[in-house]
């Protein structure tokens, strides 16, 4: 036994305690016949496994028993950080099998639906991302969601009536989606840059400045909508969208979920292995230090920060212009705070913080299909969830999550 307990030691703790419940009392409510078919796909020839529910939450309360004993063993410390991550992604099948436990599920809707609903979590951690690691607290990412999607939608319903083409015209009006998103970035980066005022209340101000415009807007000119409910068009990579199980998934979408993946590499390309990733990393990290090499830390900072607004529109027309086809007051329902708590989870990088977009999107897919399966959960519950995630992921409990060390600090050249 350590001589201090960490956090990784009560987290040892509270999974053992599960790992025990598991199997000394969970396993013994389900019959030792009970079986959950897990279907990959639609159709007779579609693969699928039958997993024994009971011996199932065995092996797991097992894994989680000796999961939270190699953190405590000086021998299985070295090992304890990847056991206790593979416990945690044990709960995403435990999930599928307990909730259709003597019935059937199918896991690649669910995989699609999660992937989904990760799509503007993760364009909204991107935003937060590229705005933070230069240095600037960006906690406006709803603020700017929301613009772009209120505006994303009005632009169609003015051009679209105007033009023959109903797809240019959304594809038109995800472009002044970005352009909107720009505009508060450029107005966040005024106040928090050039006038230094405190980056968390300047992000305040601009969430309720969406709030108050886009509410303006609808009632003003939304209202009685001929746009009608038209989202962007559906593509096929051709080929890709043929290979069997995942094809369908990955590659028959919308636009906006692809790029979510392609903004995705390039920025990790970007911020990794380029100049202007470095400088970036370096006038978030120690912009007085990367201004004497001669790197001009407010020009690099705006740049960023107005690429985050554009990121951030773009999250917002994935809302009003992708996914419902018309725009309601605070339709982003919070989506922009739960992808700086991604953004968290994935200690400012960016794979990390796609990881924990979709574990916030599997956390939402998985309210949709308990009601499927009627699973007697009470529906406010699963409505909580992905916010309860949230509460969880800030609280500290995945690890400590480091800042860029000069975020939130305004700088002035000279100083």
């Amino acid at each position: 036994m350590p001589k201090r307990l960490e956090r990784i030691h009560y987290i040892a703790i509270v999974l053992g305690v599960v790992g025990a419940l598991l199997v000394l009392y969970v396993a013994g409510r389900y019959a030792a016949d009970e079986v959950t078919k897990l279907n990959f796909g639609t159709g007779r020839e579609a693969p699928s496994m039958m997993v024994p529910v009971r011996g199932f939450i065995i092996a797991m309360g097992l894994y989680y028993l000796i999961a939270a004993t190699s953190v405590f063993l000086p021998q299985t410390r070295r090992i304890a950080n990847s056991a206790l991550i593979f416990a945690g992604l044990l709960l995403i099948p435990a999930v599928l099998v307990l909730s259709a436990a003597g019935t059937q599920t199918n896991v690649l809707p669910m995989l699609s639906e999660s992937l989904r609903l990760a799509t503007p979590i993760a364009l909204g951690s991107l935003a937060g991302l590229w705005s933070e690691r230069s240095g600037v607290v960006n906690i406006a990412v709803e603020g700017m969601m929301l613009t772009g999607a209120c505006f994303g939608f009005t632009a169609f319903f003015f051009i679209g009536p105007m033009m023959d083409s109903t797809g240019f015209a959304l594809f038109l009006s995800v472009l002044i989606a970005i352009l909107s998103g720009m505009v508060m970035a450029l107005l966040h980066g005024w106040l928090s840059i050039t006038f230094k005022t405190d980056q968390i209340v300047s992000g305040t101000v601009i969430n309720i400045l969406a709030l108050g415009v886009t509410s303006f807007v609808r009632r003003q000119y939304l209202l009685n909508s001929r746009a009608g409910r038209v989202t962007l068009p559906t593509i096929e990579i051709p080929g890709l969208s043929d290979i069997p199980l995942i094809g369908p998934i990955l590659f028959a979408n919308k636009p906006i979920f692809f790029m979510m993946f392609v903004i995705l590499i390039l920025s990790h390309i970007v911020l990794f292995y380029t100049t202007w990733g470095l400088r970036t990393r370096a006038v978030g990290e120690h912009p007085k230090a990367a201004d004497t090499v001669g790197i001009d830390v407010i020009r690099m900072r705006y740049a960023n920060v107005l690429l985050s607004g554009m990121i951030a529109g773009l999250a917002g027309a994935w809302f009003s212009l992708e996914t419902v086809g018309s725009f309601d007051d605070g339709m982003t329902s919070g989506k922009g705070f739960i992808a700086l708590a991604a953004l968290i989870f994935g200690k400012w990088t960016p794979f990390g913080a796609f990881a924990g977009s979709m574990l916030f999107g599997f956390s939402e897919a998985l309210g949709t299909r308990f009601q499927l399966l009627n699973v007697p959960v009470p529906n406010q519950f699963l409505q909580i969830l992905p916010y309860v995630v949230t509460v969880v992921v800030t609280s500290g409990l995945i690890g400590r999550a480091i800042p860029p060390a000069a975020v939130g600090q305004p700088y002035e050249k000279g100083h």
